[in-house]
């Protein structure tokens, strides 16, 4: 029997770091003088993603987008401190070590997001960690899965993407794997939790 193996996004799943992009994106709509409104915002990256964001307001403003995100990532590499786990997150990770479930992280966020694993000592759980500076297409688009399936040759059928958002969603839908997302979904492949505690017993129920 293939082995199952995990990917992992991030924010709102694995890290509750929800606060701390807010504040950062708060902090860089500040320099450039740009209303802010908290709840539109963090409802447009919840349904989209902060990238989108960036670049619409880029346009309506004709500001550069690099530096409206290079403004940001500072800000944000300034807040770690405030990055906290999700519950159950560090107790899953550990049990499907423990499971022998082979675990990776895709994930928008940029190379601070091996800061952030390191310093929360989580960076030896997975075997590799892709971020947007990875060089693969963002999510929804395949290409970061299709590399993993590949390169460790991942049984698409036991391979989960695990995530929060509709695009996690699409993106395992499109890269033909299974999904765990804390969304309801038409995608036959995905499994909804509303814990991260509810991994093992999905699994559990599964053997």
């Amino acid at each position: 029997m293939q082995k199952t193996a995990f990917i992992w996004d991030l924010d709102g799943t694995l890290l509750d770091s929800y606060e701390a992009i807010l504040s950062g994106i708060e902090e860089t709509f500040a320099q450039f003088a740009i209303p802010y409104d908290k709840g539109k915002v963090r409802e447009f990256i919840l349904k989209y993603s902060v990238q989108d964001l960036l670049v619409q307001v880029a346009e309506e403003r004709k500001l550069d987008v690099e530096v409206l995100n290079q403004v940001r990532a500072q800000s944000l590499a300034e807040k770690n401190a405030q990055v906290v786990l999700m519950p159950g997150a560090r107790e899953m990770l550990a049990w499907a070590d423990q499971a022998g479930i082979q675990q990776f992280v895709y994930t928008h966020k940029g190379d601070n997001a091996l800061t952030i694993l390191r310093d929360l000592g989580l960076e030896s759980y997975f075997t590799e960690i892709l971020t947007s500076q990875s060089g693969f297409a963002r999510k929804p688009s395949p290409e970061a899965a299709n590399y993993l399936i590949d390169k460790y040759q991942l049984n698409p059928d036991n391979t989960y993407y695990i995530g929060d958002r509709t695009l996690d969603v699409e993106f395992a839908q499109n890269s033909g794997i299974q999904s765990l997302n804390f969304l309801e979904s038409t995608y036959e492949g995905n499994h909804r939790i509303q814990a991260l505690s509810d991994i093992s017993h999905i699994f559990e129920t599964v053997r």
